[in-house]
């Protein structure tokens, strides 16, 4: 996968954090660092998203949704 360069500013206790993680072989480079810390950060982010919308469902209604389509047509399921 291709990468593109950014820059960021950091204020100095950040940074010195960073230098240190680095310093210790913690992470190879700052930028290593920095794009785990925000693929991290992503999907933290997208799994919030989803219990969020898990939240939106009503149980008693996707749970009669599911028996429905379960039991509508059995007739036509084929026999195993």
């Amino acid at each position: 996968m291709s990468k593109s360069k950014v820059a960021i500013s950091l204020d100095e206790t950040t940074l010195g954090q960073l230098d240190r993680l680095v310093e210790e072989s913690i992470f190879p480079s700052r930028s290593r660092a920095i794009e785990i810390a925000i693929q991290e950060k992503l999907a933290r982010l997208n799994r919030g998203r989803l219990a969020r919308e898990c939240a939106k469902l009503d149980p008693k209604l996707e749970k009669s949704l599911a028996e429905e389509s379960l039991f509508e047509n059995l007739s036509e399921w084929p026999e195993y």
